[in-house]
C-alpha cells in the first residue's frame, strides 16, 4: 500500500538561497559580478595616468584611498567607471531635449530609423530568398553557396563600397545605411526559413500530396506555420545584426547624426565616456528590439496554437 505525499519545498532557506531560487537572483548576482569587475578595471586602468598627475604635481604619498577614488572621477579616463556612464547618459537623455544634437535619443533615434528600415528589408528578401531555395533545385544549388559567401566578406571593408557605389548613382541619407543593415540581417532570415519550410515531416507532406494540395496550399497551410518559430528565432538574430550595420554604415560616411556619429566623435577627442556611453545606450536599443521581436513571436504563436 502506497500513499502520496505533496512534496513541500525545503524550509529554513537563507536569505540569499532563496534569492537564488528565482530567476532575479542570478541575473542581479551575475550584473553585481560584472560592476565589480568594471571598477576593478577602471582603477587598475587610470591608475597609471593618474599618478603621472601626482609627480607633475609634486604630490606623494598618495593614500590609497584618494588615489581609487581620484581614478574614478577623471575627466578623460582610459576605462570610464560604470557611474559615470551612468552619469553622461542620464545628462544626455533626460537633460537634454530630443531635438537637441547633443541629446543621446536623438541620435539613437537617427540610428533606429535605419536600424529598421534596413531589417524590414532584410527580412522581406530573406523569406522571398528561402521559398526560392526551398522550391527550386537550380536556387538551391546555385543561389545558397553565394549566400553563405556573401557573410564570409567583412563588413568594414564592403560598407565604404556600398556608400560610394549609391552615392555615384544619387542615393544617399537614410538607405545607404540602410542597406548595410539589410546586408547583415538577410542572411541569419534566409537560414532560418529554409531551415523552418523544411521541417515538416514527410508523412504530412505526403498526405498533402493525398489531398491532391497545391503549392501554395501545401507552403501556406504547412511549411509556412512550420517555419515560423524558426522565422522569429532568425529575426532576433537580425534585428541584431541590423543595428550593428546600420551603426557601421554611419562610420565610414562622417555621419554628424546617430550612434555611429557619437562614437567616432568620441573617439576623435578622446572622450571615453561619451563613447561608453554610445555603447551601452546601443546595447539597450538592441536588447529592447529583441524583446519586442520576442513578445511579438509570444503573441503570434499563442494566436496559432503554438505558445511555448
Amino acid at each position: 500500500m502506497t500513499t502520496d505525499t505533496a512534496i513541500s519545498p525545503p524550509r529554513n532557506l537563507s536569505p540569499f538561497a532563496g534569492l537564488m531560487r528565482g530567476t532575479a537572483g542570478p541575473v542581479i548576482l551575475v550584473v553585481a559580478v560584472i560592476f565589480a569587475i568594471w571598477y576593478l578595471a577602471a582603477v587598475l586602468l587610470n591608475t597609471p595616468f593618474q599618478e603621472g598627475i601626482y609627480e607633475r604635481a609634486g604630490q606623494t604619498d598618495v593614500p590609497i584611498s584618494q588615489l581609487i577614488t581620484d581614478t574614478l572621477a577623471q575627466e578623460r579616463p582610459v576605462l570610464p567607471a560604470p557611474h559615470q556612464v551612468v552619469e553622461e547618459i542620464y545628462k544626455t537623455t533626460v537633460l537634454k531635449k530630443i531635438t537637441s544634437k547633443r541629446s543621446l535619443i536623438f541620435h539613437t533615434g537617427i540610428t533606429l530609423s535605419s536600424t529598421m528600415l534596413g531589417f524590414v528589408i532584410g527580412t522581406v528578401l530573406g523569406i522571398l530568398l528561402a521559398i526560392g531555395i526551398v522550391h527550386s533545385r537550380v536556387l538551391d544549388k546555385s543561389l545558397m553557396p553565394w549566400v553563405i559567401s556573401s557573410q564570409t566578406i567583412p563588413i568594414l571593408a564592403i560598407a565604404p563600397m556600398i556608400i560610394v557605389v549609391l552615392n555615384a548613382v544619387g542615393i544617399s541619407g537614410l538607405l545607404p545605411k540602410a542597406m548595410i543593415s539589410t546586408y547583415l540581417s538577410f542572411f541569419p532570415v534566409t537560414v532560418g526559413m529554409v531551415k523552418g519550410l523544411r521541417s515538416p515531416e514527410i508523412i504530412h507532406l505526403d498526405l498533402m500530396h493525398t489531398y491532391s494540395a497545391s503549392r501554395a496550399q501545401t507552403f501556406w497551410k504547412l511549411r509556412f506555420p512550420y517555419a515560423v518559430p524558426y522565422l522569429f528565432t532568425s529575426m532576433k538574430i537580425g534585428i541584431a545584426a541590423s543595428l550593428v550595420g546600420a551603426i557601421v554604415g554611419e562610420l565610414p560616411t562622417g555621419a554628424v547624426a546617430g550612434l555611429g556619429a557619437r562614437l567616432l566623435a568620441g573617439s576623435y577627442y578622446g572622450q571615453t565616456v561619451q563613447i561608453w556611453s554610445a555603447l551601452i545606450m546601443a546595447a539597450l536599443l538592441a536588447g529592447s528590439l529583441v524583446g519586442i521581436v520576442g513578445m511579438i513571436e509570444k503573441l503570434t504563436l499563442k494566436r496559432m496554437g503554438m505558445a511555448r
